[in-house]
């Protein structure tokens, strides 16, 4: 595909394909050699701008974070040749000064997670190592900052995002190690988005809407879902107002440093890939031949 046709990606809550400005919405039911997406995704223009959404859990939030296929999700939308991503994704704050409806922007993760074979694409006689010093894409993170900023949003660009598995939320223990460490906020999702965006070489920037204090904070209710639900929903009009003013600052052209992240990654010899792995990753190693 042309690199002017570019599009973005927005993987986050069934609703925020609601955004004002959206236009020509289509459904896209789409397979992948890792099997199905979450759901189906709906493509559309904002602000003259190809825009594809992906709800995270599906519509009516029916999949659990470790049921989520993130890898058929990042690559149904590479496939739809998105070269940049915005996740919207809810989380528990580890610091009093993220306070519930803040909107943190990650600049680093930690890796709890005990499904890590499943957070890669290759393997199958092709290895790749990708750098991941920086997982976050500074450009698109101060462009969400920006676009946050202008909008009068209370907004901290830059913190560590701790990924556990789930689905159950922290025991007190865990809350009060995450809060030593110094890590800022604590989810289930955003960090195997984030691992194989850059894969694909697509760059990923993520908002983190604050729901409450995970359990650390003993003067206040644990987490619980019933908990953030208001919060949730505040945060949602929050996100689709930032993403409105966000998308038309997304240059067209693929060439930031995360769209050729491969160029450093791939050790084995394009000689000695097998075919089948090659045609499987097709949509991630088309470029190379």
């Amino acid at each position: 595909m042309k690199s002017e046709n570019a599009a973005i990606g927005i993987i986050g809550g069934s609703g925020l394909y609601q955004i004002e400005g959206f236009s020509n919405p289509r459904e896209h039911q789409l397979e992948t050699p890792f099997g199905a997406p979450s759901d189906t995704i709906i493509g559309g223009e904002v602000g003259g701008r190809r825009v594809y959404f992906l709800p995270r859990h599906g519509r009516g939030h029916r999949l659990l974070p470790h049921e989520l296929n993130h890898r058929a999700n990042i690559y149904a939308l590479r496939s739809l040749n998105v070269r940049w991503i915005i996740c919207v994704t809810a989380v528990g704050s580890l610091q009093e000064k993220y306070a519930p409806r803040d909107v943190l922007l990650p600049s680093q993760f930690y890796d709890r997670t005990s499904q890590r074979a499943d957070h890669t694409f290759f393997g199958d006689g092709i290895a790749a190592h990708i750098t991941f010093a920086d997982p976050i894409c500074t450009s698109l993170r101060n462009l969400l900052a920006e676009a946050a900023g202008s909008l009068g949003v209370r907004v901290h660009n830059g913190g560590t995002y701790v990924n556990m598995d789930g689905p159950a939320f922290s025991t007190r223990a865990e809350s009060d190690l995450n809060r030593r460490h110094g890590f800022d906020v604590i989810g289930m999702t955003n960090l195997p988005e984030a691992k194989l965006a850059r894969e694909a070489e697509i760059a990923l920037a993520s908002m983190a809407m604050i729901t409450d204090y995970d359990c650390w904070k003993v003067d206040e209710e644990p987490v619980s879902a019933r908990t953030v639900v208001g919060h949730l929903l505040a945060n949602a009009e929050t996100a689709k107002k930032i993403l409105s003013a966000v998308i038309p600052r997304v240059p067209t052209v693929p060439d930031w440093p995360e769209h050729r992240a491969l160029d450093s990654a791939l050790v084995t010899d394009q000689k000695l890939w097998p075919p089948a792995t090659r045609e499987k990753l097709r949509a991630i190693l088309g470029r190379f031949g």
